[in-house]
């Protein structure tokens, strides 16, 4: 089944050319060289990463392994598992034949992206750490590393593909796309980006992995956030946070029950309310930072969880520059989200007004709402209010 990967791989519009024409002299004398790519794979220890280097070692490239290592091990706050992460790295590396190193970016992930998602958190927003991770570590600090290191590209085992244009393109299994998470990424980036494994399902990754006898082709996928790790998020945050209890009210002001801080609720909340009673589940609202209210309501669908339009600023477009307004499009609050149809009307000093054709449900600032064009990812923005309608 797996007797040629590189055919396999190339016929699924694997998106890079293998070797370069080489400036040796020898051109002078009618030949010409061609020398294998250097490629830098970000490995993280699972089956992703594990494939993606062993496809791109097949495909001929120069491969190097890199394990970023972006948090303490001995923190007592988190249950990241960086040293395990690291053995299958090497287990990985060492079966197939590549060289592997570590670097260590433990203070360039708590500066650009821990103290950032704190001080989100604290202002009374839910960011997304991810979405930061991959635009100021994986591919700034990391694609820079492997620039340094003379790598033509990196590479990484994202659910993504890569157009001939470079843009950026959802991946094929439709219930791993992370095409949500990397819409930071311009044009000029993915030119020096690989995303092999984008035109495969999950499947077909475990297959492979299985073929080869790799070492993580029955490691389980990470879920959460590593510096959390296992760990309920709470009392995480709690280490950081202080906690300053407050008021549950409803919409009409009434007080309900009490919180233990604003900062450890989101939009459209369900669970750890810690209030029962007669009639239908609460779901999380709004929020008042100003009086430490956390506003909460009955029923999965109450008219106050859903907005038709929203607010967005930062945007942040793979092509470079803002598509001609108004546009029509499709767009995702979250990331399991499917599509939804949407208007954006305009940008005004870099402030989006998006209307959708259908309500939508918990709107949360500063989440991301990435737009797109069928497969293709325009960019996206940061959510920063609901404007709300009654359905």
């Amino acid at each position: 089944m797996f007797s040629n990967l590189s055919k396999a791989v190339a016929e699924r519009g694997f998106p890079r050319s293998l070797g370069k024409k080489s400036t040796d002299s020898n051109k002078s004398k009618g030949l010409v060289i061609i020398s294998m790519q250097k490629v830098v794979v970000g490995m993280s220890g699972g089956v992703d990463s594990s494939v993606t280097a062993l496809l791109l070692k097949e495909q001929g490239y120069e491969v190097i392994g890199l394990y970023m290592k972006n948090w303490e091990d001995h923190d007592p706050f988190t249950a990241c598992s960086s040293q395990e992460d690291f053995e299958d790295v090497a287990k990985v590396c060492d079966h197939i034949g590549i060289p592997y190193y570590t670097v260590n970016f433990v203070k360039e992930y708590h500066t650009q992206v821990f103290e950032q998602f704190l001080r989100e958190l604290k202002a009374g927003h839910t960011p997304n750490p991810d979405i930061l991770c991959n635009r100021e570590i994986k591919f700034k600090t990391l694609l820079d590393k492997a620039l340094a290191l003379g790598a033509d590209f990196l590479a990484t085992g994202h659910y993504a593909r890569i157009s001939a244009q470079n843009g950026l393109l959802k991946g094929v299994d439709q219930g791993k796309d992370q095409s949500y998470f990397l819409y930071t990424l311009t044009s000029t980036i993915l030119d020096k980006v690989l995303f092999p494994i984008g035109h495969l399902n999950k499947r077909e990754v475990r297959d492979i992995a299985n073929h080869h006898h790799l070492a993580t082709s029955k490691k389980k996928d990470s879920t959460g956030i590593c510096f959390i790790g296992k760990r309920d998020f709470r009392p995480f945050l709690a280490n950081y946070i202080p906690y300053q209890p407050g008021n549950f009210e409803n919409t009409q002001g009434k007080i309900v029950g009490q919180h233990v801080g604003v900062a450890f609720y989101t939009i459209g909340q369900r669970k750890g309310l810690g209030i029962g009673g007669p009639g239908d589940a609460w779901f999380v609202v709004g929020k008042d930072m100003v009086r430490n209210v956390v506003i909460i309501e009955q029923g999965i669908d109450h008219p106050s969880l859903y907005a038709n339009a929203l607010i967005a600023t930062e945007p942040s477009w793979v092509s470079g520059a803002c598509p001609l307004l108004p546009l029509r499009c499709h767009a995702k609050i979250r990331y399991r989200q499917e599509d939804q149809s949407c208007t954006i009307l305009s940008n005004q000093a870099d402030r989006l007004v998006v209307i959708f054709d259908a309500p939508q449900r918990a709107v949360t600032s500063r989440q991301s709402i990435v737009f797109y064009d069928k497969d293709l990812c325009l960019g996206g923005a940061m959510i920063e209010s609901a404007i709300k309608t009654l359905r």
